[in-house]
């Protein structure tokens, strides 16, 4: 076989493929190869090309003049162009130029292992997300059998307790089975036209009650006329929902004030085009810059005792930023200790033909 049509052959593969000649030099690199390896990978010794003793190993053994080995597949770690990879690597033997030579594939699984370890990571924070509040009702159902059978007070105090605990199970499993629902849908772009000021003023008039137990101001500005976006109104509302809760439970000082400012944006460039801005701000605590990157993780907290003292789960700003997604959109997080803190969502605007920004 010619070495272009050896070279043809290796770019149909679509993992990372080398062949060696008798000397473990490498004769071909596909494209896939040299996408994970970096250029310049042919006419060198192999060693030098990936430094990972195993697979070496597992070269010398398939190149050795004995009869013809199994293919030797590895899972390993390898590091290319800069960044840690974990490969399965497949060392097999193959005739080159009429001598025994071999190919060396490499499957990156790094994606894969990441993801199967956010689902392991998901399955452990949710199992103990669960089990505080579900041992705490044991704990409470066991004492009202025995020592407090009889006592009133003290079965009304602990008959609260767990109607608390399991008002926030039912929470967590509610957004639990929300976000679930929104990732389903991530990839399907809604299509209806809704008034992005209408919706905030109800989900400041649904909230005011919350805001006013809580001595806090809830602010309206720039809801007085109509701003048209391309969005599932349910979904945006519980976004507003989820940004101007939090606000008033975390983000504002007793007395404090919380902001509801709706905006026209003529060009966006995540968008590609002109959107609605609603941003969401208070003047309390702030956040620690170091917390900014991840607090639309699942399950992150600033503050763990304060969030589920006041029946956080831990997944309002990761539903907030999948919804986004799904919508083209833009959530902005600005925030400092002692400044107050902004979130803001920037959704494309509906246009006469039918559409925000372009699909993508």
């Amino acid at each position: 076989m010619d070495s272009v049509a050896l070279q043809q052959i290796g770019d149909a593969v679509p993992a990372a493929m080398l062949v060696l000649d008798r000397e473990a030099r490498v004769v071909m690199a596909n494209t896939a190869a040299v996408e994970m390896l970096g250029p310049g990978l042919t006419d060198r010794p192999f060693v030098t090309v990936l430094r990972q003793p195993l697979v070496n190993r597992a070269v010398d053994q398939v190149l050795a003049p004995v009869q013809a080995p199994a293919p030797v597949r590895l899972s390993v770690g390898i590091r290319a162009r800069g960044r840690e990879r974990r490969c399965v690597v497949t060392v097999s033997s193959l005739t080159v130029r009429g001598r025994r030579g071999a190919t060396v594939v490499l499957e990156d699984t790094t994606g894969v292992e990441q993801a199967e370890q956010m689902r392991r990571d998901f399955v452990a924070n949710v199992s103990h997300e669960l089990r505080t509040p579900l041992t705490a009702l044991m704990g409470f159902i066991e004492t009202l059998r025995g020592p407090a059978r009889d006592d009133a007070a003290a079965r009304e105090r602990f008959l609260a307790i767990m109607d608390r605990e399991a008002g926030r199970m039912n929470r967590l499993i509610g957004d639990l089975l929300s976000l679930s629902r929104v990732e389903q849908e991530e990839r399907r772009r809604p299509s209806d036209r809704v008034d992005l000021a209408t919706l905030v003023r109800s989900a400041c008039a649904t909230l005011g009650p919350t805001a006013q137990a809580a001595d806090v101001t809830l602010r309206q500005i720039g809801t007085d006329r109509a701003a048209p976006v391309m969005g599932d109104a349910d979904q945006i509302q519980q976004v507003l929902h989820n940004l101007i809760e939090n606000a008033v439970k975390y983000g504002s000082r007793t007395g404090g004030e919380v902001r509801a400012t709706l905006s026209h944006v003529a060009h966006e460039p995540v968008l590609r085009g002109p959107g609605w801005a609603i941003e969401i701000a208070d003047n309390g605590e702030g956040i620690d810059e170091v917390h900014l990157p991840r607090l639309t993780e699942r399950f992150y907290r600033v503050d763990t005792h304060r969030s589920r003292e006041k029946g956080g789960t831990g997944l309002g700003l990761a539903i907030v930023k999948h919804i986004v997604a799904r919508h083209r959109g833009r959530l902005k997080i600005d925030s400092a200790k002692g400044l107050g803190s902004r979130f803001t969502v920037i959704l494309p605007e509906w246009t006469s033909a039918g559409s925000g920004a372009p699909q993508g």
